[in-house]
């Protein structure tokens, strides 16, 4: 397959899957396989970023206020949550890289579809008992945890972050809107790295440039027009469906790695 149609189809893959608790990264490494794209963890985060510059377009007024007030509690939150995922992500980073050789794809795509089944069933309980709560620190804690976790291809980051806010009983759509939130820092930090290891490092970097950088685009004006009807349907939407789909998805990803 041509690169520009083949990068093309993974900056839409990207765009649209980011804002679903259906692993975005795990995604990239399945299409990335079925084009015959070599997929490195460098790919990953440059969509990423592209999704992330969506995600500060739809949400700028949000993100502005937290600027203005970096001591409000929402941001304070972020930046609690923030730091599991970091020491998670700094431990397990020779195993995540390895990872993006897509081995473990089937196996997360089932952990995540069992995970959103779960956390569907205690929101349900917690409804049904009116036990929904607001954020607090430990909730962001625990989402922070599940964040650092959620870095291997195939385990959901905005699945697993919203279903440990679930699983705490805070309200769908604060948890939906913060899982979204809370991946800014991550994504930033983790851009620094790659950067820091082809500037500084001087490691090899094996990438297609101008494809690239076409996929970038791609993701993230896909992302712009997906973010605003996603967050919704993630806010909203029975999560069990997304876990059938990636119980589905895992089976497929047995055929390609």
């Amino acid at each position: 397959m041509n690169i520009f149609l083949a990068l093309f189809l993974l900056g839409i893959v990207q765009g649209l899957t980011e804002f679903l608790p259906v692993s975005s990264s795990g995604h990239l490494v399945l299409f990335s396989k079925i084009f015959g794209i070599e997929e490195s963890l460098f790919l990953s985060i440059i969509l990423h970023v592209a999704t992330l510059l969506s995600i500060i377009v739809v949400l700028r007024k949000k993100i502005w206020f937290m600027i203005c007030h970096p001591f409000s509690q929402q941001t304070m939150q972020i930046v609690v949550a923030t730091i599991p995922t970091c020491l998670i992500v700094l431990v397990l980073m020779p195993i995540i890289k390895q990872s993006f050789a897509g081995a473990l794809l089937p196996l997360c795509f089932a952990l995540s579809a069992t995970l959103l089944l779960f956390a569907e069933i205690l929101t349900r309980k917690n409804v049904k008992n009116n036990k929904q709560n607001n954020m607090t620190y430990k909730t962001a804690i625990l989402m922070g945890v599940a964040q650092g976790f959620a870095v291997f291809p195939g385990i959901s980051r905005s699945g697993s972050t919203i279903s440990a806010g679930l699983m705490q009983g805070a309200n769908k759509t604060e948890v939906a809107e913060f899982s979204f939130l809370m991946s800014i820092p991550i994504i930033l930090l983790s851009m620094i790295m790659e950067i820091y290891e082809v500037v500084i490092a001087q490691t090899a970097l094996q990438i297609s440039v101008w494809p690239t950088m076409f996929s970038f685009f791609t993701a993230f004006v896909v992302g712009i027009f997906a973010i605003k009807i996603m967050i919704k349907v993630t806010s909203h939407a029975k999560l069990q469906w997304f876990s059938l789909y990636l119980a589905i998805i895992a089976v497929v990803s047995l055929f390609f790695v």
